[in-house]
């Protein structure tokens, strides 16, 4: 990824502009926000690079991981829906796309008819596995910050998403 680094923080910037504008109470919240949105973008953009040769997004990426350490490698679509904490037709979206490139098929739930199972397919499997090496090996081993940093950021995220209800 090459992009053309400033002379200058710019949220560090916004943080001193938003202190002379009086909203010095907010500040630190904004510069927090906005670090993370732009730290995000730039994770995201490390994933996508390293997805992109297996036609895979994260969001399916995710679908394919959460059904290959599946016990069965299969899962109703609402359950991954749920554990993704994702919209409905965002599974059926992912799952129609992967369906497409045969990585995962639906299945009749053995025993509910009104279920619909999405299955891992061997391709799924192969590119799934292949694609967590190249993540690992490139993204997540690496993430750009040292371990206890990682452990740190961790710890501080968990909080935010546990006090934002999402566990």
């Amino acid at each position: 990824m090459t992009s053309r680094r400033l002379p200058f923080d710019p949220v560090a910037e916004a943080h001193r502009q938003w202190v002379g504008q009086g909203w010095g109470a907010a500040a630190g919240g904004m510069a927090a926000v906005t670090s993370l949105m732009r730290a995000q973008q730039i994770v995201s953009a490390r994933v996508e690079e390293v997805l992109r040769p297996f036609g895979l997004t994260f969001a399916r990426y995710e679908v394919l991981m959460l059904l290959l350490l599946s016990r069965r490698g299969s899962l109703p679509m609402a359950r991954i829906g749920e554990r993704l904490q994702v919209h409905p037709a965002s599974v059926t979206n992912a799952v129609d796309r992967l369906e497409g490139q045969g990585l995962v098929r639906r299945a009749s739930h053995p025993t509910d008819r009104r279920t619909t199972l999405v299955e891992l397919t061997d391709d799924g499997r192969a590119a799934a596995a292949k694609a967590t090496e190249e993540l690992n090996a490139s993204v997540f081993a690496e993430p750009g910050l040292s371990p206890q940093d990682v452990e740190r950021l961790v710890g501080v995220l968990t909080e935010l998403r546990r006090e934002a209800g999402d566990f």
